[in-house]
């Protein structure tokens, strides 16, 4: 499927009109079904479909391992909309909560909702047991060099990219997407189905850490950070202040905010 669409317009500047075409980021809905029953439907930009119904099951708990899945591809020919993952009965039989969807919680979605949902995630996933250590100045060249693995957004200036580095800063896996958690279950996902997945750390990105994010809402953020050992955080160049001076003050020494478009440097941490 084609990951791009053009269309005309008409460009006015200083008072001269003038026939262009632009290059947009397509979005369509992707149907994720396990045992061939429809569990999810997410919108994305085609592509890397496998390695991302790979990512969401991983990240959603459905499978730990590639053992865990006896196939996973497309129902209908490569062009197509849906994918199908087929479950070992070993693993089905360990999961029937989740399979069930009663009290079905995205955890690749933008946000995390209320303590019940922080509760829910931490049955579901466990903080990293490895002890690497990761140079802070390692990891914010990776954050640079982000754009060079993002050709969609060269040409359409509207994707969002996830890259995964290994701790010499090397890159893995890189995947783009109109989006940012449907990238990243594209980059985990290439380097699990490729059986080069040794262990994955969970990140919560909550949209309510934005300026003006009330006091309740920074505190279940926090609790939540702590709960899954987060050893470096990185703000948005656009959350405000307040969750700012929160962040600091509970995580002391792994917090940094920088400005839009501004190259970090952490001098030597």
């Amino acid at each position: 499927m084609d990951t791009i669409s053009k269309t005309d317009l008409i460009r006015w500047e200083k008072g001269t009109c003038s026939p262009q075409q632009m290059a947009l980021v397509r979005e369509e809905p992707l149907s994720i079904r396990i045992q061939g029953k429809p569990y999810s439907v997410v919108m994305r930009t085609p592509g890397d479909e496998i390695a991302h119904v790979a990512g969401f099951c991983l990240a959603e708990g459905i499978i730990d391992s590639p053992s865990d899945y006896t196939s996973i591809g497309f129902c209908e020919g490569e062009q197509t909309n849906v994918v199908t993952i087929t479950l070992t009965a070993d693993r089905r039989a360990q999961i029937p909560q989740i399979l069930d969807r009663r009290n079905f919680v995205s955890q690749t979605s933008c946000g995390l909702c209320g303590k019940e949902i922080v509760d829910d995630l931490y049955q579901l996933l466990r903080p990293m047991t490895a002890k690497t250590l990761i140079n802070i100045d390692t990891a914010a060249a990776g954050l640079i060099d982000l754009s060079s693995h993002q050709p969609l957004r060269t040409r359409t200036r509207a994707s969002h990219a996830a890259v995964l580095f290994n701790a010499a800063g090397d890159p893995l896996a890189a995947a783009e997407d109109v989006g940012r958690h449907n990238a990243l279950d594209k980059a985990i996902g290439k380097l699990f189905v490729d059986h080069r997945l040794s262990e994955v750390g969970f990140a919560a990105v909550r949209r309510d850490l934005e300026m003006g994010a009330s006091l309740p809402e920074i505190e279940k953020t926090v609790e939540a950070l702590r709960r899954f050992d987060v050893q470096r955080i990185m703000l948005s160049h656009c959350t405000g202040l307040r969750v700012y001076a929160e962040m600091v003050k509970e995580f002391p020494g792994r917090v940094s905010w920088p400005g839009a478009g501004a190259r970090v440097r952490f001098g030597g941490q």
